[in-house]
């Protein structure tokens, strides 16, 4: 509770509120006050609600703000019962309402403003259904709700943009980019076409090569179709083999166990059952009747004084007194039959308890084991979500491990022929940069030489005339390839085509079948799906109720034992004041002296003696101060006045004694002045 004030200081110190609180300022806050904070931090998380709660009805605030709330989706805790006590608690200010609902706001105060945000276009507006029956209201009412749905698609948007953290300007910096590139694309594409015009039946290859093109997609898109088909087929058939595993185990637990087998279990269920309606079920239920009626009783009778609560500890300690008389006389008058049937007795309780013990043992292992159940089906079905196809078995894990491990193994086997190459690579080049410059070098010496030589540019024209008919000759021969090249290239596509054809022929027959079977199978899956869920909501409803009465049950528990616990704790409070009564009656009324002065009533009467006897001397003692004040006021004066006195007589001898030595030295200075 400390900690949760004090996060809610803090905040309350931070922007945008800045109350500047500390503890004790906060803690001593009254209700009215309180009611205003929490509407100000209501108002900070939705405008609407910033308001002065003076300036309305206790009630229209309560309203308020539980509206609120409730949009907001906070849940108070505890039941019915302590939802009526939150509400009357926010009514009149409570601090052990108000101070977990704002702990509660502040923590997600953002997360709150978006929420209220969003409530006010997307809590619908409840129209009565006589009013939809007129068309006209009943078509505002549908674009109402489209309006709602595309606000609600146009926030996710929004919130996707967001997340995704793209700014104008990388935007512009990519469009630009990505401008720069189609310029460059497009003059390529006018030099190759120039290029192309130049070859005979271009338009002819052209198309060729565009057909070519259209196939190979078309080759890729059967790969992939082809590749999908063989992923669902094996999919299906790993279904087929764990229903057809599941059957065999099932036939095998039909074939293997008898029908003694099979009624000992039904009888053990029967006999469980059976315990717990005949037997441990009333008895509870009963016990709760009991606590339940002693509780409206003790709610029925008035409030209990100090009087009645030691009157009750009066019969409480008689009837135990007459309860401990009767073991007594049956301790005496104890027989050796009644000794076997206490023993017998005593057995019998204990094998009840522990069969109790080991029913509730078993009851809570399978409820736990239905719960885990639960579990795996919600995760599985969740990995089917995410996934799109079954959870892998442990073999095909182990399969995708091993291609795992030999993709990595070829992965780091390509990696280091890359690494060799680009070392070779470097090393190329390297001796390319060399040989460029040595090239250049013995072609200044050239030029030097034929500038001599008076035939500056010759070895250039050469080179030329060269380079010129060896790039013909090249186009010449590339030509002829290409033409070659395209023609084989569009036969064998032809009779890649007639063979793929011919191969999947009998693949896609066999397709058919497995997908008339699968769908046969998903239509049965899902009818036993449907019989399961109406199942497990039938039985989820009675756990839910049955949920909720041992919640309420628990906690009129727990409240009994608390109640129980404060009692006896007061009432060994009693029992030890009333001890030490005891104790000092014992004490006074003793004949003993020393026993007396233990009693406190003695040490405490010693004690004022004591202090009567000091208050009457220091009293004594006051009268003689009082009486002695004035001449001793006047001894006191008498002393001051000599003091001063002698002060000055001790100042005129020091003067004279000075005055005379100066005199002495003034005539010891005559006398010298004589002499000279």
């Amino acid at each position: 509770m400390g900690d949760q004030i004090q996060f809610i200081v803090e905040k309350l110190n931070q922007e945008p509120f800045r109350k500047n609180y500390n503890l004790i300022s906060f803690d001593s806050l009254e209700s009215l006050q309180l009611l205003q904070l929490l509407s100000d931090v209501l108002g900070e998380i939705d405008p609407k609600h910033a308001v002065d709660i003076r300036e309305e009805l206790p009630e229209q605030t309560a309203k308020r703000m539980l509206n609120l709330l409730g949009i907001l989706k906070y849940k108070p805790p505890g039941t019915v019962s302590d939802l009526s006590a939150f509400r009357q608690g926010l009514v009149t200010g409570s601090k052990a309402v108000i101070h977990p609902v704002l702990h509660w706001l502040l923590q997600r105060t953002n997360e709150l403003r978006t929420r209220a945000y969003l409530a006010r276009f997307l809590v619908k507006l409840e129209v009565p259904a006589e009013f939809l029956q007129d068309d006209t209201v009943a078509d505002f009412n549908k674009q109402y709700e489209e309006l709602i749905e595309t606000f609600k698609n146009l926030h996710k948007e929004h919130e996707q943009l967001k997340i995704s953290g793209l700014s104008t300007a990388e935007i512009r910096r990519d469009i630009s980019a990505m401008e720069e590139e189609k310029d460059q694309l497009a003059k390529r594409v006018e030099r190759l076409k120039k290029r192309v015009e130049t070859v005979q039946n271009h338009q002819r290859m052209l198309e060729i090569a565009r057909q070519l093109r259209s196939e190979k997609e078309r080759e890729e898109s059967l790969a992939q179709q082809k590749q999908e088909q063989k992923s669902q087929l094996f999919h299906a058939e790993q279904r087929l083999q764990r229903a057809q595993i599941q059957l065999k185990e099932m036939q095998q637990v039909v074939a293997d166990s008898k029908p003694e087998s099979l009624m000992k279990k039904l009888e053990e269920e029967i006999n469980f059952n059976s315990y717990l309606v005949t037997e441990k079920i009333p008895s509870e239920i009963e016990s709760k009747k009991t606590s339940v009626y002693y509780l409206e009783k003790v709610v029925a009778e008035p409030a209990m004084t100090q009087a009645d609560l030691t009157a009750l500890e009066r019969e409480l300690e008689e009837v135990n007194a007459e309860i401990n008389q009767l073991i007594e006389k049956r301790m005496i008058t104890h027989e050796p039959t009644d000794s076997k049937f206490s023993m017998y007795r005593q057995q019998a309780s204990i094998i009840s308890r522990k069969k109790e013990a080991k029913a509730e043992e078993l009851q809570a292992a399978k409820e736990e084991m239905s719960s885990l159940e639960r579990q795996m089906e919600q995760k599985s079905s969740q990995a089917h979500k995410l996934e799109g196809s079954e959870v892998l078995t442990e073999d095909e894990f182990k399969q995708y491990v091993s291609k795992l491990r030999s993709k990595n193994t070829f992965y780091k086997k390509k990696r280091q022929e890359i690494a060799e190459i680009t070392a070779e690579c470097g090393i190329l080049q390297r001796t390319e940069e060399l040989l460029r410059q040595r090239h250049e070098a013995i072609q200044q010496q050239l030029q030097a030489v034929e500038e001599k030589k008076g035939i500056s540019g010759y070895s250039y024209t050469q080179e030329e005339l060269e380079r010129v008919s060896a790039v013909k000759s090249e186009m010449d021969e590339v030509k002829g390839q290409t033409l070659d090249n395209m023609s084989e290239m569009v036969k064998k596509l032809n009779a890649m085509v007639t063979e793929k054809k011919a191969s999947l022929a009998p693949v896609i027959k066999e397709l058919r079948q497995l997908r008339q079977n699968c769908q046969e199978l998903t239509q049965e899956r899902d009818e036993k799906k449907i019989q399961y869920d109406s199942c497990v909501a039938g039985l989820e409803t009675n756990r839910s109720a049955l949920e909720q009465e041992v919640k309420g049950l628990l906690e009129e528990c727990a409240q009994d034992e608390s109640n129980y616990r404060y009692i006896n704790c007061m009432k060994r409070i009693l029992e030890i004041q009333l001890q030490r009564a005891k104790e000092e009656m014992k004490a006074y009324v003793s004949p003993d002296p020393q026993e007396r002065r233990k009693a406190v009533r003695e040490q405490y009467t010693r004690i004022i003696l004591e202090q009567e006897n000091l208050g009457k001397k220091l009293r004594e003692k006051q009268k003689v101060v009082r009486e002695s004040h004035a001449s001793n006021m006047k001894q006191m004066k008498m002393w001051q006045d000599f003091e001063q006195l002698m002060e000055c007589k001790r100042d005129c001898f020091l003067k004279q004694q000075n005055q005379a030595a100066i005199g002495q030295i003034i005539q010891e200075g005559g006398k010298d002045r004589l002499v000279l």
